[in-house]
C-alpha cells in the first residue's frame, strides 16, 4: 500500500514539475533568479524521480516490511512538503530559500530546512541498510545500490553546504549574495543525486543478459568507477569556476 502511494505521489510531483515547465515556456519567463518558475520545475521533476527511485530501490535493501513502510511514508511526506513549499513561495512571488523577510517566510524556510534534515536522516538510514549484505539480491545489484546511496549521501552533504552558506550570508545581512551564490554547487549536487537510479537500473538490466554474475559485477564496478570519475570531474570544474 505504501509502495503504491509512493509511486502515485512521485507521479504527481513529476506532473507538477511538467505543468510549471509548460507555464514557464508559455510565459517566456526567465530560467534564472530566485523567483523563477524554474524552481518548482526542478523540484517537482527531481523529487518525483527521486521518490520513485527510492520506492523501487528500497526493495533491494535489508529492511523489515514495517521499517520499509515507515521509511517510504516519511520520505514521501518530506518530498511532497519540499516541493509544495517551493511552489507556494514561487506563486507568492517571494524566494523560497534564504527568505526570512516575514514571520511566514521564515516559517517556510525552517520548514524546508526541517524537511531537508529529515531527508538526510532517511538517506543515511538507507545507506547503512544498503551496506548490509542481503543474500536475496545479486552481488552486482548490491554493488550498484551501495554506490548509488553513497553518492546520494554526497548529494545531501552538498545540499547542506549550499543551505548553510546561504543562511550564513543572510544572517550577515547580505541576502543578495545568498541568492546569487547559494547555488554554486548545484552541478555537483545534481550529478551525485541520481546515481542511485542510474546504477541500479543498469545492474538490473544486466540480469536479462546471459552473462555470469561474476562478469556482471565487473561491468557494474567499471560503470561505478566511470560514475565516480564523472563526479570528480564535475566537482573540479565547479570549484575551479567558483574561484
Amino acid at each position: 500500500m505504501t509502495e503504491r502511494a509512493g509511486y502515485v505521489a512521485a507521479a504527481l510531483l513529476a506532473s507538477s514539475g511538467l505543468v510549471h515547465l509548460a507555464l514557464l515556456l508559455a510565459s517566456g519567463g526567465s530560467w534564472e533568479g530566485p523567483l523563477s518558475l524554474r524552481k518548482p520545475v526542478t523540484f517537482g521533476l527531481s523529487f518525483g524521480l527521486t521518490l520513485a527511485t527510492i520506492v523501487w530501490v528500497s526493495g533491494f535493501l535489508k529492511l523489515t516490511a514495517r521499517a520499509r513502510s515507515v521509511l517510504l511514508g516519511a520520505f514521501m511526506a518530506a518530498s511532497v512538503l519540499e516541493t509544495f513549499l517551493v511552489s507556494l513561495q514561487t506563486w507568492r512571488g517571494v524566494p523560497s530559500h534564504f527568505n526570512v523577510e516575514t514571520a511566514f517566510d521564515a516559517t517556510v524556510t525552517r520548514g524546508l530546512a526541517g524537511g531537508g534534515v529529515a531527508l538526510v536522516a532517511m538517506v543515511v538510514w538507507m545507506t547503512i541498510a544498503a551496506l548490509r549484505a542481503n543474500p536475496a539480491v545479486p552481488p552486482s545489484i548490491r554493488l550498484a545500490v551501495r554506490t548509488g546511496f553513497v553518492a546520494l549521501c554526497g548529494a545531501m552533504a552538498v545540499g547542506g553546504v549550499m543551505i548553510a552558506r546561504g543562511m550564513t550570508l543572510v544572517a550577515g545581512g547580505d541576502a543578495a549574495a545568498a541568492y546569487r551564490t547559494g547555488g554554486l554547487l548545484k552541478p555537483i549536487h545534481a550529478v551525485t543525486m541520481h546515481g542511485v537510479l542510474v546504477l541500479p537500473l543498469f545492474a538490473w538490466l544486466l540480469t536479462f543478459t546471459d552473462w555470469s554474475e561474476a562478469r556482471r559485477v565487473k561491468v557494474v564496478a567499471a560503470a561505478a568507477s566511470i560514475y565516480l570519475l564523472l563526479i570528480l570531474s564535475v566537482a573540479a570544474a565547479t570549484l575551479s569556476g567558483s574561484r
